[in-house]
C-alpha cells in the first residue's frame, strides 16, 4: 500500500500551526505540550489555541504533516526512510523530567563550578556529574555548542552499556545486505560518579576514559573476531591522541594492532564476508575487493578485518574536541528517547518497513533540545560538519547528521534509547538502589549521500548497571581476545 501523497492545503496548514523554539525561549513545562500557532505570545489567547499533539495520541501516516516542524528538515525531507504505512505512532509524554541518580546529581554540584574550557575547547578541571549544567549555559555565549558536546559525552550512563547486538547493513547496489550478530560493550572507567568511593575511576584502569570491546558470532565466517579499544584519559586534552585498539582474526589466530589508530565514536573491525581467509575476496585500500590471489594474504586480511567500519556503534561516543561547535539554537522535537517496542534480541522478528529504518511505529516523545553543529579539525571523517540534537534535561543525542562542504548531507541518523526505570525486573545497580540510565537499545542511519542505502544498530537486551568481577576482568584486558572474547 502506497502512502497517502500530502497536498498542498495540508502542507500549508502544518507550517502554519507548528512550531520551532527560539533560541531565547524557556524550557517548557513538564506536561506542556505544543499548541497551534507556537508559544510566543499565547498568553493572552492560551484557552484558544488548541494542543497540537498530546500523550496518549495514536498517530498513522497520514498523520505525519501535523508533525512537520517537530522533525528536523533533514530527516522530514527523507521521512519515507525512517516512517512507513501501515505505522502507528504512540506519542508519549511532552518534556518529561526523567529523574537523576541522587550520585550523578551531587557530583554535579560539587564539582561543576571548577569545569572550564580552555581557548581549543579541551576540557579542564572536569571530575565526575554534567559537566556544564543547563542553567548556566548562556545562549549567546560563543562556547556553548562546545560546552552542549561536553555534556553529550559526559551524560549519566552509569558502568555503561553491554549487550548483544544485530546490524543490518543494507547497500543501496552492489552486493546484499549484510547482517552481524554478537555482543559488545563500552566500560567507563574514568569519571565516574557512581565510584566515588574510588576517585570516580575504576580501579586499575584510571588512565583510561573507557574500554570498549566485543565479538561476533555470524556470519559464521566471522564467528570470535573480537577486539578491544582503550580510550587514554589525555584524549580530553589532545583530541589527535590514537586509541589502543587490538583485534583477534581467528582466521590468522593473532591479535593484531588495528589498522585505524584514531576514530572518533567507537571501533567497529571492517568484516565483509569473504574476508576470513577461506577464499573470495579481500578489502583493499581503495576501498574495492581483489581476489585473494592478488594479493598478499595474511596482510591483505589483517588490514581489511582491522581497519575500522563506521557501521554499528560509532555514535555511543565522540571527541567533542575534534570539532569546533557552535549552538544553532534550541527547539522543540519530536524523538524515541524512550521506545517502547522491542527489537533484537528480545523481538528477532520485529517489522522496520520496506527500507529497514523505519522507526514510526514506537513511542515518541516532545523534547527540547540544544542543536549544535561541529566542524571537523584536521582529521579526514568522511564528512565536514556534523549537527547533534542534544536532549536538554537529559542529555542524550536525538538526532545526527552529517554534511560534506557545500552541504550535502552524508547521513541522517536516528538513535533509539530505553529509560531503565520504565524497564520492569531490570537488575538494580547494587542491593536496593535502582538504576536511572538511558540504555542504547537502537540506531537507524541513512545513507543520503549512497543513493539511500543505510544500516540499522538493535540492541534491547543492553545493560549499564556494573559488571561483576569476572566480567570487569574480560573486559580490561585483552588476553581474552585469544578466545574470542
Amino acid at each position: 500500500m502506497r502512502p497517502a501523497p500530502f497536498t498542498p492545503a495540508v502542507r500549508i496548514l502544518a507550517a502554519l500551526v507548528l512550531f520551532v523554539a527560539s533560541a531565547d525561549a524557556e524550557v517548557p513545562d513538564e506536561g506542556d505540550c505544543p499548541r497551534s500557532g507556537g508559544r510566543s505570545g499565547e498568553s493572552a489567547s492560551e484557552d484558544a489555541s488548541p494542543t497540537l499533539i498530546r500523550e496518549g495520541s495514536a498517530l498513522e501516516y497520514s498523520d505525519l504533516p501535523a508533525l512537520r516542524e517537530l522533525i528536523p528538515a533533514e530527516v522530514w525531507s527523507h521521512r519515507n526512510a525512517f516512517f512507513s504505512a501501515g505505522m502507528l505512532m504512540e506519542i508519549g509524554p511532552c518534556h518529561r523530567r526523567y529523574p537523576l541518580p541522587a550520585y550523578f546529581a551531587d557530583a554535579t554540584k560539587r564539582f561543576a563550578a571548577q569545569v572550564r574550557l580552555d581557548a581549543d575547547g579541551n576540557l579542564q578541571g572536569y571530575v565526575a556529574g554534567t559537566p556544564f549544567p543547563p542553567e548556566s549555559i548562556a545562549t549567546d555565549d560563543p562556547a556553548a555548542g562546545t560546552k552542549w558536546a561536553w555534556n553529550l559525552e559526559y551524560r549519566n550512563r552509569e558502568a555503561g552499556p553491554r549487550g548483544h547486538f544485530r546490524i543490518t547493513d543494507m547497500p543501496s547496489r552492489a552486493g546484499g545486505v549484510q547482517v552481524y550478530t554478537g555482543e559488545f560493550f563500552q566500560l567507563r572507567t574514568s569519571h565516574r560518579a557512581d565510584l566515588a568511593d574510588s576517585a570516580f575511576a575504576q580501579p586499575g584502569s584510571e588512565e583510561k576514559l573507557w574500554i570498549s570491546g566485543g565479538r561476533f558470532d555470524t556470519p559464521s565466517d566471522a564467528r570470535h573476531l573480537a577486539w578491544r579499544q582503550m580510550r587514554s584519559i589525555e584524549a580530553d586534552q589532545r583530541f589527535s591522541d590514537p586509541d589502543d585498539t587490538f583485534v583477534y582474526a581467528p582466521s590468522m589466530r593473532k591479535v593484531r594492532r588495528a589498522a585505524t589508530t584514531w576514530v572518533d565514536g567507537l571501533y567497529t573491525p571492517s568484516y565483509r564476508a569473504g574476508d576470513s581467509g577461506s577464499g573470495g575476496s579481500v578489502a583493499t585500500d581503495s576501498g574495492g575487493y581483489a581476489p585473494t590471489g592478488a594479493v598478499s594474504l595474511s596482510s591483505a586480511l589483517s588490514h581489511a578485518t582491522t581497519e575500522h567500519l563506521a557501521v554499528g556503534f560509532n555514535d555511543l561516543s565522540i571527541r567533542p574536541n575534534a570539532y569546533r561547535w557552535r549552538l544553532r539554537g534550541m527547539r522543540e522535537v519530536l524523538a524515541p528517547i524512550n521506545g517502547a517496542r522491542a527489537g533484537y534480541p528480545e523481538n528477532p522478528i520485529r517489522n522496520y518497513g520496506t527500507s529497514g529504518l523505519a522507526l514510526g511505529s514506537d513511542r515518541w516523545e516532545v523534547r527540547y533540545a540544544a542543536v549544535i553543529e561541529g566542524k571537523t579539525r584536521d582529521r579526514e571523517q568522511g564528512f565536514d560538519t556534523l549537527i547533534i540534537y542534544v536532549d536538554h534535561q537529559t542529555h542524550l543525542p536525538l538526532y545526527l547528521i552529517s554534511r560534506r562542504s557545500g552541504g550535502l548531507i552524508v547521513d541522517i541518523g536516528i538513535p533509539v534509547h530505553r529509560f531503565s526505570g520504565d524497564v520492569v525486573n531490570y537488575p538494580d545497580r547494587s542491593g536496593a538502589d535502582r538504576a536511572l540510565v538511558f540504555d542504547p537499545v537502537a540506531a537507524v542511519y541513512y545513507r543520503a549521500a549512497n543513493g539511500g542505502s543505510g544500516w540499522r544498530r538493535e540492541s534491547y537486551d543492553v545493560r549499564s548497571t556494573p559488571p561483576s568481577r569476572s566480567e570487569l576482568q574480560e573486559m580490561t584486558t585483552t588476553d581474552t581476545l585469544l578466545r574470542g572474547r
